[in-house]
C-alpha cells in the first residue's frame, strides 16, 4: 500500500549533461555528470564545482580508507584513482567485464564492487548478461557475480554481510551473502518489482529507494517489492542518494533520456529534492 506521494520537488541543480552515480560526502553531493565527461559535487545551496574531467565517460564513485577518489572509467573498463590533479589507474577491468562497466559501490576496506552492462544497450543490441567484478584495494580483480539481469546500483546494510544489487533488466532486487574475503554467494531475490531500478539507495528501515528510468519517478520498496512511497519528478530518474547532515534529503538525479548524443548536445539533467522522514543507512 502506497503510504506517500509526492508531486513537486524542489530544483537543486539543472543544466547538466546526464548526472549520475550519486554520493553523499564530506558535506557534499558527488556526482558523475557522465555525459558531460566530469566529476562534479553540489552543495546545499545549489552550487557545483567540476572536480576532475574524465573523457571515457565516468560512472560510479567511491573513495579509499585513505579518502582517495575512486572512479568506474566506463567505456574503456577501468577502475581509476585520483592522485592529486591526476587519474591513475588502479586496474584494467577489460578482460573480465563483458562491456562497459556501470555502477560501484565501494565497501569500509577499500573494496570496489563494480557492475557491467553485458550488451550494448545504446545499439539495441541482444541481450547478454553482466556481472558484478570485485577489485581489492591492490588493484586484484575478479568476478564474484556472473549471469546478472544488467546489474546496475548497489547497496550494503550497516552490518556490511550483504549486498543488494538492482537488476534492471529483471526488473528485481537481487541479494548476495558477502564473504570475509568480499566473495559473493546465495544469490536470491530480495524484490520482484513492478517499475526498472536504476539507481538506489538505502534507508535506516532497511527498505530501498528507486530510481526509475522509463518514468519521472522514485519510488521506496520493501522487501517482496511492496511500494510505500512514490516521488513525482520532472523527467525520468537514473539515480537517488539520500543525504544532507541528517540523511533525510533525497536527492534524484533525472534527465530526458540516457542517449549519450543527446545528452551532450542537450544539457536537460537535474537534481531534485525533497524532504523524506527515515535517514539513509549504509552504503554507499
Amino acid at each position: 500500500m502506497i503510504r506517500s506521494t509526492v508531486t513537486t520537488t524542489d530544483i537543486l541543480v539543472e543544466g547538466l549533461h546526464f548526472p549520475e552515480c550519486p554520493r553523499w560526502h564530506d558535506g557534499r553531493l558527488w556526482f558523475s555528470d557522465m555525459h558531460g565527461h566530469c566529476v562534479m559535487t553540489a552543495d546545499l545551496a545549489g552550487r557545483t564545482t567540476v572536480v576532475a574531467d574524465l573523457p571515457t565517460q565516468p560512472a560510479g564513485l567511491g573513495w579509499t580508507p585513505a579518502g582517495q577518489l575512486l572512479t568506474v572509467s566506463m567505456v574503456d573498463r577501468q577502475l581509476l584513482r585520483r592522485d592529486g590533479a591526476r587519474w591513475e589507474l588502479v586496474a584494467d577491468l577489460s578482460h573480465l567485464a563483458s562491456f562497459h562497466c556501470n555502477d560501484m559501490l565501494v565497501d569500509t576496506r577499500g573494496r570496489a564492487y563494480i557492475g557491467t552492462f553485458g550488451f550494448d544497450l545504446h545499439a539495441s543490441a541482444a541481450f547478454a548478461p553482466g556481472e558484478i567484478i570485485l577489485v581489492e584495494p591492490d588493484g586484484a580483480a575478479r568476478v564474484v557475480a556472473p549471469g546478472l539481469r544488467f546489474p546496475n546500483g548497489m547497496v550494503m546494510p550497516p552490518d556490511g554481510r550483504t549486498l543488494i544489487v538492482a537488476e534492471s533488466f529483471g526488473p528485481a532486487l537481487r541479494v548476495f551473502d558477502v564473504a570475509d574475503d568480499g566473495s559473493l554467494s546465495n544469490g536470491r531475490t530480495w524484490a520482484d518489482l513492478s517499475v526498472v531500478p536504476d539507481g538506489i539507495c538505502l534507508d535506516a528501515e532497511g527498505a530501498v529507494w528507486i530510481a526509475n528510468p522509463l518514468a519521472p519517478e522514485v519510488v521506496r520498496v520493501e522487501a517482496r517489492g511492496g511500494i510505500t512511497h512514490r516521488v513525482a519528478v520532472s523527467n525520468p530518474a537514473f539515480a537517488c542518494m539520500l543525504g544532507g547532515g541528517d540523511r533525510r534529503t533525497l536527492f534524484m538525479l533525472t534527465a530526458e533520456n540516457s542517449d549519450p548524443e543527446y545528452c551532450r548536445a542537450h544539457a536537460t539533467g537535474k537534481i531534485e529534492t525533497v524532504m523524506i522522514d527515515v535517514p539513509g543507512a549504509g552504503l554507499p
